[in-house]
């Protein structure tokens, strides 16, 4: 573990980061708004954690037929992910509200939903978002031997029909988090290559908290209620529309055409471009007129602004946007952007299948 060296970001003389920062900033400064979270905001976080609760109870309570129980549940899958996405995501970031301790509750809200939030913070802010695409650091494109996500990873056989069995794999994404990648972390002490931080008392008794409320409100008390065949039913029905939204989301925004997947130097320990060009570089944004996609994913579809200002609520996305997209256009970068979803589905598609092919 001691031998393993974070990669560092190039020292540039002009920084493309404190330009974007400064534009940014400024207008902020016109606009006499804060870079967090709006009431809108927080009245479809309370809307969403509600609904979840809601529909958890009508399904245990009141049990109904089975194919209104079956729509409950496909609701209640959309519910974990768009709860992530909106709530939990902005809140793990500081971005939801000025305050910390609202921060610190929005963050949480990834308790209710049964993963860890020392494990995710450190995957997702700490490293994923610092070494976007760079394989080997960046756990989000190692899926093990089942896919082939860099250019960089080792091609399999099987590979070559990763763009057809991906579906199926995206859906375990959720029953995988929480019943094993947060555990392998826990006992390796490793995110993928890089060390976890230290946990102290309070670490190790928040993740064995939550997977015991997890198992005691998603397993025990709905097979109580309901019986362990409807349960398995249910909990699958749930877990593969939370784990399929989830998984699509985050890899139309990185694993696309057009994306990059830079590699380290292996002599100055340094990656090619400093850390807003990396950004730009190996991210990409999706159906960015699309009001409902940008309600529902939480504002990800404008994954390169977040990339570049995650401190920044998702609501301020679409107009910080034609800022970030002006500013490429001077340092000659290319924005990649698909219109649509449809389209961004397509070319990570067409990604895999090249991946596989290559």
């Amino acid at each position: 573990m001691s031998q393993f060296a974070i990669p560092k970001f190039p020292s540039v003389a002009r920084s493309l980061h404190t330009d974007l920062k400064k534009r940014v900033q400024e207008y902020f400064d016109q606009k006499g708004i804060k870079s967090t979270g709006t009431p809108k905001l927080f009245t479809k976080a309370i809307s969403m954690v509600i609904a979840l609760i809601a529909v958890y109870i009508h399904l245990l309570v009141w049990t109904p037929v089975w194919y209104l129980a079956l729509g409950e549940c496909v609701l209640l899958g959309g519910l974990v992910a768009s709860i992530g996405f909106n709530v939990m995501h902005d809140g793990s970031h500081g971005s939801f509200s000025t305050n910390k301790w609202v921060n610190r509750i929005a963050a949480s809200s990834i308790s209710l939903l049964g993963a860890n939030h020392f494990m995710w913070n450190m995957k997702h802010n700490m490293i994923h978002h610092s070494f976007t695409n760079v394989d080997g650091v960046d756990d989000d494109i190692e899926i093990g031997f089942l896919m082939r996500m860099a250019p960089t990873q080792k091609k399999l056989k099987m590979h070559k029909f990763q763009h057809f069995y991906f579906w199926a794999l995206y859906m375990l994404l959720y029953v995988f988090w929480i019943f094993f990648a947060d555990y392998r972390k826990y006992f390796s002490r490793k995110i993928g290559t890089v060390p976890l931080k230290k946990m102290h008392l309070k670490d190790h008794i928040e993740f064995w908290g939550v997977k015991l409320y997890h198992a005691a409100v998603f397993i025990v008390i709905p097979v109580a209620a309901v019986g362990w065949v409807d349960w398995v039913i249910g909990f699958m029905t749930m877990s593969v529309v939370a784990g399929f939204v989830l998984s699509i989301v985050f890899q139309l925004a990185h694993t696309v055409e057009h994306t990059e997947f830079p590699t380290v130097d292996i002599e100055s320990n340094k990656l090619p471009d400093e850390f807003a060009a990396h950004q730009i570089k190996t991210t990409a944004n999706f159906a960015t007129k699309n009001k409902l996609v940008s309600w529902l994913v939480g504002g990800l579809n404008f994954q390169i602004e977040h990339h570049l200002f995650p401190k920044i609520s998702h609501v301020h996305y679409p107009a910080i946007s034609q800022i970030v997209k002006s500013v490429c256009m001077e340092y000659q970068l290319q924005y990649v952007e698909y219109p649509t979803m449809r389209k961004a589905v397509k070319a990570h598609v067409r990604f895999l299948r090249d991946m596989g092919r290559a």
